[in-house]
């Protein structure tokens, strides 16, 4: 990985699941890092990786800022905090409601917790929680303890759009004429069968494309592209594990929007924007 990008420059790099590194205005910032061989708290049972992570941990660049969503396991991973702390103990980390004491009893030191719709800067880069809808708790008895959201980058040239782990909401609209004109919108497409328990939490690929489209009614005709997440490297629901990426295709197809503005990347692959 280069150190940083170039000033102007947007790079976008898979790690995994819903975990990106992302180089804007002259930051490296890591969304949801996950590198636990397991989405679990024990490392011998639950959801283990079909994918290694797309960039080796010792490979990173350094990371200056760290964005989280929430709460559960495939998000918020304690070995990985664990290690990026050690690491770069000087990274500052954004995180909804109610996270900063998990961070803080994992050594985190610059923790900057913030509620729906506000907002911080690190640098020329000005972050702003958005709404998600989905729920929180690591355990059944702090069910909803802790806040759930997304995330909004915006650097001097381009912004950036984290939808977190999210069901459709009303408030795409809202998130693109409030934090546009959006560049990327990082959405998930999977985990999503059955229907009658995902269905209002996880998006499918057919959510994702509606997102898309109140997303980019707000931007008055801007390129909006979308990446696609949280697919392809734990087996969470029923859906096959390579359904996703093909069903979101047909979809957008079936929309009849331009193939170059879906980015349906492969673990490790990066994509850039100038």
């Amino acid at each position: 990985m280069v150190p940083r990008a170039e000033p102007g420059m947007l790079t976008l790099t898979w790690v995994g699941h819903t975990s990106f590194l992302v180089q804007m205005a002259g930051l490296n910032i890591l969304i949801d890092p996950v590198w636990s061989e397991r989405a679990s708290p024990v490392q011998f049972a639950g959801p283990r990786r079909w994918v290694s992570p797309g960039i080796e941990f010792d490979r990173l660049p350094p990371i200056d800022v760290v964005v989280l969503s929430h709460d559960h396991y495939d998000h918020l991973d304690a070995p990985t905090i664990t290690r990026l702390v050690e690491r770069y103990p000087a990274a500052v980390w954004y995180a909804p409601l109610g996270t900063a004491d998990f961070l803080r009893h994992r050594g985190a030191r610059d923790i900057v917790e913030r509620d729906w719709w506000e907002e911080g800067s690190v640098g020329d880069l000005h972050l702003t929680c958005v709404p998600a809808q989905h729920f929180s708790g690591r355990t059944l008895g702090k069910r909803n303890s802790t806040l759930w959201s997304g995330w909004t980058l915006r650097a001097p040239d381009r912004t950036v759009f984290f939808a977190g782990d999210t069901g459709l909401h009303p408030e795409f609209s809202s998130i693109g004429a409030r934090c546009g004109p959006i560049d990327v919108a990082i959405l998930p497409i999977g985990a999503y069968e059955p229907r009658w328990f995902m269905g209002s939490v996880h998006m499918n690929p057919e959510d994702a494309v509606k997102a898309f489209g109140q997303l980019k009614e707000a931007q008055e005709g801007t390129r909006l592209i979308v990446a696609a997440a949280h697919w392809g490297t734990f087996k969470l629901t029923d859906e096959p594990m390579d359904e996703p990426p093909a069903r979101m295709r047909h979809e957008w197809r079936t929309a009849g929007l331009p193939n170059e503005d879906l980015w349906i990347m492969q673990h490790g692959e990066t994509r850039r924007l100038g």
